[in-house]
């Protein structure tokens, strides 16, 4: 994948690999964002599905691209339909 980024980006990630930035987060506030982001993605519940071979084998190849189990991308796919962060590109 191409890196494209602006110059005031890439700017920014040259300080950050650079160790100029610190964090500001204490350690109650970390906590917090710890908790929640674990709540969030507590998979507590099974769900059996059928879909076709076709759509499955090519989950998996974009999986093995992505670098994740297909189990796990159908999961974040799901996610993001619910929360409307999903978005069709055909219906620009």
């Amino acid at each position: 994948m191409a890196n494209k980024l602006t110059p005031e980006e890439q700017e920014i990630l040259e300080s950050y690999e650079n160790e100029e930035w610190e964090s500001v987060m204490d350690d109650k506030s970390r906590l917090k964002y710890q908790t929640a982001a674990q709540a969030m993605f507590k998979k507590d519940k099974r769900v059996n599905i059928r879909i076709s071979g076709k759509d499955l084998e090519l989950l998996q190849e974009r999986a093995l691209i992505e670098g994740i189990p297909y189990q796990t991308l159908m999961s974040s796919i799901l996610h993001k339909y619910v929360y409307g962060n999903l978005v069709d590109k055909s219906h620009k």
